[in-house]
């Protein structure tokens, strides 16, 4: 197993039940039992996120994979000569309260301490500012000097295709779940084995050298430090040997040398190698040790989960590339970045929560009480529940629209009692010159706010929508057959979405028609428009997206006339397997506006369609260009690609769709995609591509 710099806690406490217990090599097992054995979880969820606590402060991808992050130089000759311009990790003289320093060192190191003026809160005036002075002349001559530049991480640059090859095929190479951590270890160790000696910065835990200090004026405490690559013998944790390097370098420039001598002595200059992170321009294989490291942090923070041994896994390297294709999903936009925050925040949710069952497991001295064991239990379902989420999150079948949108269903009113239909008013206040054109006999409905009106609708009701901003939540959960239909000028009439909530406009209902309204998407991280269930209508609108675009579900329905839709993170409709659509005489510009780490990578852009079963698409008289990705993409699983050279496709689409180009033709059959007349030009990527997944 390799150690994750943080402390673990070996034997079990009291708790429940005693059927979780079991390690295994280190890391404790809950297989089939709730949480009773204190071990359980400490070491699991140490496990779960392999570098130290101080690294994690670090701005993080979403992977665990530092970003610019603080490292040394090559040697420590060229260490000398980085000036602190060139420093990866910014230097930086801090006033905390450090930990005393020991024997002989500490009366000399105690003139020398890290506070160049008192702590806050003691002293004050002339006084304080000629001792903070007195301090600075004293420190002047013995600050540490930067940390050298560390290598870059080496896969950063590595496509989806390159990480799979990395995990499935050359570490793990088809193992089972429990036996990942030997397969780790070994790649490691190979690694080790290619260079004895290198040069490398130790990203310390701030907890061991300071008593008092802010999270975030400290992250961690960067020392530069010759390794020796022999891990320790009868142990299964990956240590080396750590030296203070020439010249003395660190992130923090007033630190004392004394103190970090004398910390390295009672770690017995042994440290986790995972907190070592090795620095530019050594000769050698230093690259190749630097990639292994950050793969190995990769794996224990992304893609390794606690369960993972516990359950039976036919093909565990397949469950792996899952978990790198939604981490690649994420970095190249197709999950936008909102969404991707989420997963974020239930991953280390679930993390918290399993080390804080153990913490809370391992404060009970004796036999649990009925409070406590029942405390147990409440704090392991929470962990069971967040498991499942994280595992619908992982399973590209349940991933779409499932654990990223968790809803309240509403249930269909259907038509009233009395069978008549009301036209709702959504106006501050009503004038018998609104309501003009109607029907002597038209049941009228006034309301201020938009909410108001779709709350007392039922099927078959008409909400007329005068100029104005309006917000409303009920637009989410559209379950009647309604007409939602603008008065006046499209561009005046704007609706908003709620940057508090998750969903704009989501359809469900048979038949829903949108007609002459402007929606602006804020904050909300669905699609613009969903349509789940039904069929949707969308006449002479303006849809400025913000995160994905208009999405039409599995079995689901869409018509999309005369309107434009610009400024999605992903496409601009994106139709999965099984839907229709039909669009007419619509501009569909500026789409994939994500940035992205890999641009290569990202294919959305007008018109995406995911198949099998094929969707369902009748396109004319279309509009599509300047958008990021192609103007259309077609997303198939490799195994039924259609062999088809890009230029022609190009061609064809740039050539007004013509319809002499057999190949095209018959992918457009197989497909069931219909083009007519319509212009895709300007689109970053090219006009229209098939694309494997």
């Amino acid at each position: 197993m390799i150690e994750t710099g943080r402390a673990r806690e070996d034997s079990p406490g009291p708790g429940v039940p005693s059927s979780l217990g079991g390690a295994r090599d280190g890391r404790a097992s809950r297989r089939g039992a709730p949480p009773t054995a204190a071990a359980d979880g400490v070491e699991g969820a140490a496990d779960m996120a392999s570098t130290s606590r101080a690294a994690e402060r670090e701005d993080v991808s979403p992977g665990g994979l530092q970003k610019d992050a603080a490292s040394p130089g090559p040697a420590a000759e060229a260490a000398a000569t980085v000036s602190p311009k060139d420093a990866a990790s910014p230097l930086r003289a801090v006033v905390v309260s450090p930990r005393p320093v020991k024997g002989r060192a500490g009366r000399e190191a105690a003139r020398r301490r890290l506070q160049l003026q008192r702590v806050r809160g003691e002293g004050s005036g002339e006084a304080a500012a000629e001792d903070g002075e007195r301090h600075v002349a004293e420190v002047a001559a013995e600050e540490a000097r930067p940390l050298p530049p560390g290598c870059a991480n080496p896969l950063r640059a590595m496509w989806r295709e390159q990480r799979v090859a990395l995990f499935c095929d050359g570490v793990l190479r088809g193992c089972k779940a429990e036996d990942a951590d030997d397969a780790m270890s070994k790649y490691l160790a190979e690694q080790l084995k290619l260079k004895d000696r290198w040069l490398g910065v130790w990203k310390a835990n701030p907890e061991l050298f300071f008593e008092r200090y802010e999270d975030s004026s400290i992250p961690f405490v960067g020392i530069l430090v010759e390794v020796t690559c022999k891990p320790h013998q009868n142990s299964s944790c990956f240590k080396v040997t750590v030296s203070v390097a020439e010249p003395f370098s660190s992130n923090i420039t007033n630190i004392p040398r004394d103190l970090v001598d004398e910390v390295l002595e009672e770690m017995e200059h042994s440290v986790p190698l995972l907190e070592v992170y090795p620095i530019e321009g050594q000769v050698g294989d230093a690259q190749a040790i630097a990639l292994a490291l950050e793969a190995v942090r990769f794996f224990y923070d992304f893609l390794w989960r606690d369960w993972d041994d516990e359950e039976s896994c036919e093909n565990y390297t397949a469950l792996i590339e899952e978990r790198i294709n939604l981490w690649c999903d994420i970095q190249d936009g197709t999950i936008p970045g909102p969404i991707a925050e989420r997963f974020n925040r239930t991953l280390e949710k679930y993390k918290s929560k399993r080390v804080e069952l153990i913490e809370y497991q391992n404060n009970i001295k004796e036999d649990p009480c009925a409070a406590e064991a029942v405390e147990c239990w409440k704090k392991y379902y929470e962990i069971v529940m967040l498991c499942g989420l994280l595992k619908m999150w992982e399973d590209l079948r349940l991933r779409v629209h499932g654990p990223f949108f968790p809803r309240i269903l509403r249930r269909r009113k259907g038509k009233r009692d009395f069978g008549k239909t009301i036209t709702h008013i959504v106006a501050k206040v009503m004038t018998t010159e609104m309501v003009k054109d109607l029907s002597s006999d038209t049941l009228l409905q006034q309301h201020d706010d938009l909410d108001m009106a779709l709350d007392s609708c039922y099927s078959g009701d008409t909400v007329m929508i005068f100029p104005g901003e309006y917000q409303a939540a009920n637009l989410a959960s559209l379950t009647d057959d309604i007409i939602i239909k603008g008065v006046g000028k499209k561009e005046e009439i704007m609706i908003i979405s709620e940057p508090s909530r998750d969903s704009f406009v989501v359809s469900k209902a048979e038949n829903v028609k949108l007609i002459q309204l402007s929606l602006i998407q804020q904050g909300t991280v669905d699609g613009i428009v969903v349509v789940e269930s039904g069929h949707l209508t969308l006449e002479n609108c303006i849809l400025k997206c913000e995160g994905t675009g208009v999405c039409v579900l599995t079995g689901a329905a869409l018509t999309i006339t005369d309107s434009e839709i610009t400024g999605a993170q992903g496409a601009g409709v994106e139709l999965y397997p099984g839907s229709v659509a039909i669009l007419e005489r619509n501009e569909i510009h500026h789409c994939n506006t994500l940035r992205t780490c890999d641009s290569s990578k990202s294919t959305l852009g007008g018109v995406n369609m995911r198949v099998l079963p094929a969707p369902r698409l009748k396109m004319s008289n279309n509009h599509i260009y300047n958008n990021s990705g192609y103007g259309v993409s077609i997303l198939q699983p490799s195994e039924q690609v259609l062999i088809v050279a890009e230029d022609e496709l190009n061609k064809a689409a740039a050539s007004g769709d013509r319809k002499d180009d057999n190949m095209l033709s018959n992918v457009m059959h197989n497909l069931n995609l219909e083009m007519n007349n319509n212009k895709i030009e300007a689109n970053v990527k090219g006009d229209i591509r098939i694309v494997t997944s």
